[in-house]
């Protein structure tokens, strides 16, 4: 029997877009691909997989429909279409008229209306298999004896096949016209199709069972009772109107025929002239064979597409490609394996271990590559005996590469072994190359190279019981899943698994080398973030020491200000209620306090009571700021004080963060495990916190802190002479800044006059409005722009910096830091005033913030170089946003410290010589220290 698809081209569109929004996909010019992507990927999926003989695609248009006449609210909650996704709407129908499939739209029915149509004409004539193609479930009342829904899978799976049999399950009715009578009574919100008050799904399901219709229910509302048969009968009206919004029509005057939509050969060279203006390689090559040609970067696979077997079936894999991999299992081999890296300038090593935690995973083996296609894995079955010869091999100085190579670096460094630079890690490379995407070895693989490598989970178990200490729990470096048994993989199959990881973790560092060259990132890849993983390395491995007696006596002062703050909140509150539930929490401020006369709700309709919300009421009434004092003490005591000695390495008795080199869009370090980068230091609280970290035996805490360098490199990109002149004369740079705006003497300038100059000050970095400010400064708005009025009359290089950063940025589509690192702003071209307006807050802030994130970056490859050469017994140990945290031998500080200043102050000389000022301090904790 012919088999007619018909696809719902807006739920698709929707789906793909909404799927991504997270993290969309980006082509080399910043455009959102996310929808066409996603479209095209069913498209294929359905293409290649169900034979259809017939297919056509429906879209909406903007003209009303009879609905909107008869419920001029219906939909009316909806927000508007988002711009990428209207833009990416007409490149979708280009899509389906390359692949000759009709459109069909006809202005006055929604898409549903149009398929509902053809899939009645087509269960009436009988010579069909109807198949709906649509996420929405509403299309369940179409369902016939031939009519089924063709639903997408969700996260990898495969998709759904919906006919008569599943409905009973899936809406808990009998009949597909039921399902009408269920959106009658319960309503769509979705759709904004009221229904009635007080019936949710389970009621009207249950009514129905008893009475068959909607008509059957308001005909014997007699037979009900209390506050339903009141609400039914009061919304009789509602809920006819309510099924008849929900009802898709089957009679729109469609004039498509059977033969119109018959399945007829793409234009191919339309299709591949699409698949090159949107660098969709991979589904290039999914469909026509196509090998990736281009050097630019290529389109990634959507991270929450529906992959089919059929997309993975074109991937190569092992058993496709002629190659050679070598198992180390004899001293001959490990001779010859030695012999051969010994002759190399470049070399890809993969360690195979049991798990994930530093501290905690045994060596297993170290695979080798130089070679595409060829591979050599050398099994270390007794990690604290391994051969001398590989610590000198890898102590070398040719290229090490390697993927996420931190993680196989410290490993090492736990077994003795020091790696030696310099290192390309392909990780970070397309990080630096495509940073909107996902960075794991096989998701590059499949991307890059168009090749699948053998899964973990494929070969290998769960660990029983017993193996507890053996476990890898794949994340970072590995595709997630369930925790595996490495250990009991045969020897031969994990040689063949580990060889083929360095293989093409080889091939990909080739791949991304000329990408490097052609996105201007080889620079900060080989200057900044590649030298940097040595570093990175030693100060994760080196931890910081705690005080377990501080942590527990500051959570015991926070826990005792937490249930007085506890008790002040409830007694001004004049009741008890849960402090924790922002419902009864804006009950309190709003019914009961009235503090707000027309308060902000959510789309739940439950008032507001976030941060940003209760922070723009402080000073109005005590019971406000006791609760955001409340929220911080709670929040420090459980992320810090309650979870930092669940951190502490039990072999080292110290916290040994994870750093991040390129989470953050601007280039700084991120760090987890635990996040020491978010530690307040404006609070008295988040400030006691730092009193538990102290240093080692013998020695005391050094802290280098680079004083106002956003501020300095603000001043040298804008070459503003009024600041760079206060810099170069060691000037308070607020004083200097509230006696310029306000037009008085430095000595004359007030306590509240200098707060918001700095504020000003700070706040111009991250493109600080008059409401912004007029809300930091509690003062009125018109106020808070005369003050940044009269900020750009005396620094006017700074609005031209700013004005000139948006126009660059906007005509490249990147703003870039002084030594070339860039992000890309797609939105600064976008037509909405708030998206748009984000983007150019965040254009002008990264060439700031980015070239400080430079500079310390910088100075760390150099401090980390000078310790060692110099054999100083000093470690460097944390990096904080702008700070550097030592562990000072007290015998080394009149020498070291000077030297470290002076690294750090020469590590990224600024454009007109501003002078670039580092703070210092030491003391027997970090809070005495800073």
């Amino acid at each position: 029997m012919p088999r007619l698809f018909l696809l719902d081209g807006m739920a698709l569109v929707y789906r793909a877009h909404f799927a991504l929004i997270r993290n969309p996909i980006r082509n080399s010019k910043g455009i959102n691909t996310s929808a066409l992507y996603g479209f095209t990927n069913t498209l294929l999926t359905i293409l290649e997989n169900e034979q259809p003989s017939h297919l056509g695609v429906a879209f909406d248009t903007s003209a009303p429909t009879p609905r909107h006449l008869k419920f001029p609210e219906y939909k009316a909650q909806r927000e508007d279409m988002p711009e990428e996704l209207a833009a990416a709407i007409p490149h979708v129908k280009r899509l389906c008229r390359a692949f000759h499939i009709p459109v069909l739209e006809i202005d006055g029915f929604e898409a549903d209306d149009l398929i509902g149509t053809l899939a009645r004409r087509a269960e009436s004539d009988g010579q069909f298999e109807t198949y709906m193609v649509t996420p929405d479930k509403d299309f369940a009342q179409l369902l016939a004896p031939r009519t089924f829904m063709w639903r997408p899978g969700k996260q990898g799976a495969d998709r759904e096949i919906i006919g008569l049999n599943e409905l009973p399950e899936i809406w808990g009715v009998g009949q597909p016209d039921q399902i009408i009578d269920l959106l009658g009574m319960m309503g769509d919100a979705v759709d904004n199709i009221p229904g009635i008050p007080g019936i949710g799904p389970k009621t009207a399901q249950k009514l129905i069972a008893e009475f068959g219709s909607l008509e059957g229910v308001l005909a014997h509302t007699s037979k009900l009772k209390g506050k339903q048969k009141e609400n039914i009968e009061a919304h009789a009206d509602i809920a006819r109107l309510s099924k008849d919004l929900a009802t898709i029509i089957t009679d729109a005057p469609i004039d498509t025929s059977w033969e119109d939509l018959v399945l007829s050969p793409r234009d191919d060279h339309a299709v591949k002239d699409l698949f090159t203006e949107f660098e969709f390689r991979t589904l290039s090559k999914r469909l026509f064979g196509d090998a990736p040609t281009s050097s630019s970067p290529p389109s990634p696979t959507p991270k929450n597409a529906d992959p089919h077997p059929s997309l993975q079936e074109t991937f190569q894999r092992l058993t496709d490609v002629p190659h050679t991999y070598h198992l180390v299992d004899t001293p001959e081999k490990q001779a010859e394996l030695f012999l051969h890296l010994q002759h190399q300038s470049r070399f890809c090593f993969d360690i195979e271990s049991t798990s994930l935690d530093r501290f905690e995973a045994r060596l297993l083996g170290i695979a080798f590559s130089w070679k595409a296609h060829e591979g050599w894995y050398l099994p270390t079955p007794d990690p604290t005996s391994l051969p001398p010869e590989l610590s000198a091999l890898l102590g070398n100085a040719a290229e090490k590469i390697g993927h996420n190579l931190k993680y196989d670096l410290c490993v090492l460094h736990r077994h003795g072994i020091e790696v030696a630079g310099p290192f390309f890690d392909t990780m970070l490379a397309d990080a630096l190359v495509a940073p909107d995407r996902r960075h794991t070895m096989d998701y590059l693989a499949e991307t890059l190279l168009g090749y699948s490598p053998i899964k973990l989970t494929d070969i290998a178990a769960p660990p029983s019981a017993s193996d507890a200490d053996d476990l890898f729990s794949l994340a970072e470096k590995k595709p997630k899943s369930k925790e595996l048994d490495i250990a009991a993989i045969p020897l031969a199959t994990l040689a063949e698994y580990a060889a083929e990881d360095a293989d093409i973790t080889f091939q990909l560092a080739q791949h991304l080398r000329p990408l490097l060259v052609e996105s201007d990132q080889e620079r900060v890849f080989s200057e900044i973030e590649a030298p940097l993983l040595p570093v990175l390395v030693h100060m994760e491995m080196e931890g910081i020491r705690m005080d377990p007696s501080a942590l527990q006596e500051i959570g015991q002062t926070l826990g005792h200000r937490i249930d007085a703050l506890g008790r002040e909140i409830t007694d001004i509150a004049g009741r008890p209620f849960n402090l924790n539930s922002p419902k009864q929490l804006g009950e309190i401020l709003f019914d009961d306090l009235k503090l707000v006369e027309k308060p902000k709700k959510t789309r739940t309709g439950q008032y507001k009571t976030d941060e940003q919300t209760l922070s723009s009421l402080s000073g109005t009434h005590p019971i406000i700021d006791a609760i955001l004092e409340y929220r911080e003490i709670t929040k420090l005591k459980s992320t810090y004080l309650d979870a930092l000695p669940q951190h502490l390495q039990a072999s080292t008795g110290r916290i040994h963060t994870h750093f991040h080199q390129l989470v953050a869009a601007t280039g700084r370090l991120a760090s987890t495990d635990p996040n020491l980068q978010n530690i307040p230091v404006r609070s008295t609280a988040g400030r006691e916190i730092r009193r538990a970290f102290v240093p080692k035996e013998g020695f005391t805490l050094l802290s280098c802190d680079y004083s106002q360098i956003e501020l300095r490199v603000m001043a040298a990109l804008a070459d503003d002479p009024s600041m760079i002149d206060d810099f170069r004369h060691q000037k308070d740079i607020h004083t200097a800044t509230a006696a310029r705006v306000w037009g008085v003497a430095e000595k004359d300038v007030t306590s509240e006059q200098r707060r918001g100059a700095k504020m000003v000050n700070f706040g111009i970095i991250y493109g600080i409005s008059a409401f912004g400010l007029s809300q930091r400064l509690g003062i009125p708005r018109g106020e808070a722009a005369e003050i940044i009025d009269s900020y750009f009359k005396q620094y006017p290089a700074v609005r031209t910096f700013m004005d000139r950063t948006i126009e660059e940025a906007r005509d490249q589509g990147y703003a870039e830091t002084l030594t070339g690192r860039r992000r890309h702003f797609p939105d600064l071209r976008s037509s909405n005033a708030t998206i748009r307006g984000n983007a150019e807050r965040a254009a002008i802030n990264t060439p700031i913030q980015g070239s400080s994130a430079d500079m310390i970056k910088r100075a760390m490859i150099h401090i980390d170089a000078h310790l060692r050469k110099k054999a100083y017994h000093s470690r460097m140990l944390l990096q904080i946003h702008d700070e550097l945290i030592f562990d000072l031998d007290p015998a080394e500080e009149a020498t070291l410290v000077p030297e470290i200043l002076g690294l750090m102050e020469t590590a990224l000389p600024l454009p007109g010589h501003v002078p670039i000022l580092v703070e210092h301090g030491t003391g027997p904790n970090w809070l005495a220290a800073h």
